[in-house]
């Protein structure tokens, strides 16, 4: 497993700078037609193994709730054999500003 976290000019959909955080694995892989399903919650991609393994199907459903309400956005990548990458952008916290002084 990787993870890696770099500087973003663009996040897609909002267009703000941010920080884009990526975790890699070198599993199998998931097959495509599941890709824009996996964030629906309690979705499996393998039902029969999850419950062996005692997932519920809700981790990236939680995750992709907690990005969007903190402006970000959630992308996942995979190749059948080679593994999937997840990445989480979110916007760079700007801070609050101090009120100015007028004379």
């Amino acid at each position: 497993m990787t993870l890696s976290a770099q500087p973003v000019e663009r996040i897609p959909e909002s267009g703000q700078r941010g920080i884009a955080i990526s975790i890699t694995d070198h599993g199998p892989g998931i097959p495509p037609e599941h890709l824009p399903r996996l964030t629906e919650r309690f979705y499996r991609v393998d039902a029969a193994r999850s419950r062996k393994l005692g997932g519920t199907g809700l981790g990236l459903a939680i995750v992709k709730h907690i990005v969007s309400r903190h402006r970000g956005h959630l992308d996942i990548r995979s190749i059948l054999g080679k593994g999937t990458t997840v990445t989480i952008s979110l916007p760079i916290y700007q801070g609050l500003r101090e009120p100015e002084d007028h004379p």
